[in-house]
């Protein structure tokens, strides 16, 4: 199946894609949503991208299942969405099994390379981590074992197959969307390395949107992925697929990236790339009003949007109305007490353990929602004692630093894509560079950048994310699976560094509290707070911060002020980038929905 030959129903994909314009305000304020909820019986994809949708809905149709279509799509979304994810992400991954009936988690976070150490950045980097930009900013990236891990324990494709379409759009090119064409233009590390450069600026002028854009030298990188498949075709499946993973781990892949970092200042090396394996394991999950909602475990920030809606539980939401003065600031509140748990508790489970118990009994959940002050909008970070809730309780040790200065990003560069296929298997997958282009290093000729999740570590020792060789920073990636007595019912993930679970709880409570249907809750006018601190390094806290969209009316918006919020008011779309999909209970029928703000896309059969 060639690109140009590819339609649904006889209409060509690229004619259902028509970009919709922004409203006037008297269409905001109508309840008619600007995009339409896709919906089908057979499958549903939603992702940042048309072409990454396009991706994974061509291998369902050829026969794929989710597995497949998911490893095409985000290797599509790769090329396509290379400022914010690409082959040297990290990611977090959430399955439904349909087959088991099990929930599975997939940490393919990157590692911190052996080299790094507390003590060497305080030695050779002034006590600091760069932010942003450079190799020492970078971890070890995971999609390229996710992708293995999902076609070899659940897949039917081979690499050849799943990598066809990304291979394509890196080899002969695309038109340039605006958003990836604006991010080159505005990324001004990408013209202080050679390689990066010579990608993405060549002659030194930046692309215009609908240029064609090409990456020749990643499309021989994953072709290497594929020819080495095809050279161990013999000895079965799992061998075929584990030799096209190990040319990127433990070949000449790896070889050229440890040579380049070595050769550059950074502390990769050839062991850091030949000892990474992405994680399988149990998910953590609550349930919320008879939904069990499930999250990545380790090295995420995901746990911290159940300790909320464990908290939010004890209101009836319902009553005091979407997006009410009430609603939005207990709401708020709630993500304040949660983050403050995030910020000292969760971590990369290798080192150290997590009090899951507690964090996520219903008993905490009550004591933490008595903090809540109904007047008056809270400054302090406070962290709870969930060790009180354990049986047989084994003190964490744990500490927090709290810094006011500095001016962290609490927001960040990420990607998301979700499938369901028609038998319900669900994923979930978030692949990210963190900041827009990651290091901005591309790495010698594999036309590939590293993410640089390493300046998420904490440099204090003692702290739940401090650093140390072979660690997983605590990311802020992370996306949704919900559960229905026992049947699938929702997967849900938004870019937005900090930012996400604030994007995916409200998405969340939206259909389920409030009753709207997926497109309507993702639409939704929205809230944010930095009233914790950031996930990049310094760290900064913005104590009782908060912002909305305009369409929040200014009475509400007044409100919020009277009762202490640093109030900050943001364009009318502007806080979100969401997707999700939703298995109707009672018919099975799929409902796609994808975030009007961003250039997200949703298809269904």
């Amino acid at each position: 199946m060639r690109r140009q030959d590819f339609v649904w129903a006889g209409i060509p994909f690229f004619c259902l894609l028509a970009v919709v314009p922004g409203r006037t305000q008297e269409e905001q304020a109508s309840s008619r949503p600007m995009r339409p909820v896709l919906r089908g019986r057979q499958y549903a994809v939603s992702s940042m991208k048309p072409e990454a949708t396009r991706a994974a809905a061509r291998i369902l149709e050829a026969g794929g299942n989710g597995f497949d279509a998911i490893v095409a799509g985000q290797a599509a979304l790769a090329v396509v969405d290379a400022a914010l994810n690409g082959v040297g992400s990290d990611a977090v991954i959430l399955v439904y099994d349909s087959k088991a009936r099990k929930v599975v988690s997939i940490d393919a976070e990157g590692t911190a390379p052996r080299l790094a150490t507390i003590d060497w950045y305080m030695r050779n980097s002034g006590g600091k981590l760069p932010v942003n930009d450079g190799l020492l900013s970078g971890t070890v990236p995971g999609v390229v074992d996710a992708w293995y891990i999902l076609l070899d324990r659940w897949g039917t494709m081979s690499f050849a197959q799943v990598l066809e379409e990304a291979i394509d759009l890196a080899e002969n090119g695309f038109p340039i969307g605006n958003s990836l064409a604006g991010a080159i233009q505005s990324a001004r590390k990408l013209r202080k390395y050679p390689t990066s450069t010579k990608l993405y600026l060549p002659n030194g002028t930046a692309p215009s949107p609908g240029d064609i854009f090409k990456n020749p030298d990643l499309a021989r990188t994953l072709r290497k992925l594929v020819e080495a498949e095809k050279q161990n075709a013999g000895k079965g499946r799992h061998e075929a697929l584990k030799a096209a993973r190990d040319r990127f781990y433990k070949g000449d892949i790896a070889r050229a990236m440890a040579k380049f970092s070595e050769e550059n200042g950074g502390l990769f090396r050839y062991e850091d790339f030949a000892e990474y394996t992405a994680k399988i394991e149990e998910p953590v999950s609550i349930d919320y009003r008879g939904y069990r909602v499930y999250k990545n475990t380790s090295a995420t920030q995901g746990p911290a949007e159940l300790f909320a809606l464990n908290i939010l539980e004890g209101y009836d939401l319902k009553a005091m109305g979407h997006n009410s003065l009430q609603y939005l600031h207990t709401s708020v509140e709630a993500v304040k007490l949660a983050m403050a748990d995030r910020e000292k508790y969760l971590g990369d489970t290798a080192f150290i353990k997590i009090p899951f118990a507690g964090l996520l009994s219903k008993e905490y959940a009550a004591e933490r929602r008595k903090l809540i002050d109904p007047a008056r909008a809270s400054s302090e970070l406070r962290p709870g004692s969930p060790e009180k809730f354990m049986k047989n309780p084994v003190p964490s040790g744990l500490q927090v630093e709290i810094n006011l200065e500095g001016d962290a990003d609490h927001e960040g560069d990420t990607s998301y894509i979700g499938v369901v296929d028609k038998d319900r298997n669900m994923i979930s997958f978030e692949p990210s560079l963190h900041s827009s282009f990651g290091t901005g290093v591309v790495m010698a000729d594999t036309g590939l950048i590293f993410n640089c999740r390493g300046d998420y570590f904490s440099l204090v020792p003692g702290e739940a994310n401090a650093l140390e060789p072979g660690k997983r920073p605590r990311s802020t990636l992370q996306s949704t699976l919900v559960m229905k007595d026992g049947r699938p019912h929702m997967i849900m993930g938004s870019p937005g560094g900090d930012d996400q679970i604030m994007r995916t709880i409200q998405t969340f409570l939206n259909i389920v509290d409030f009753g709207m249907d997926v497109q309507r809750a993702i639409e939704a006018a929205r809230w944010s707070t930095r009233s914790f601190p950031a996930s990049p390094f310094p760290h900064t806290m913005y104590p009782a911060d908060m912002s909305v969209e305009s369409r929040i009316p200014e009475s509400i918006r007044s409100g919020l002020i009277a009762k202490g919020h640093k109030l900050r008011v943001s364009g009318a779309w502007t806080l979100g980038s969401n997707a999700a999909i939703v298995v109707d209970l009672n018919t099975g029928a799929l409902a796609a929905g994808a975030d009007p703000r961003v250039e997200a896309y949703a298809w269904a059969r």
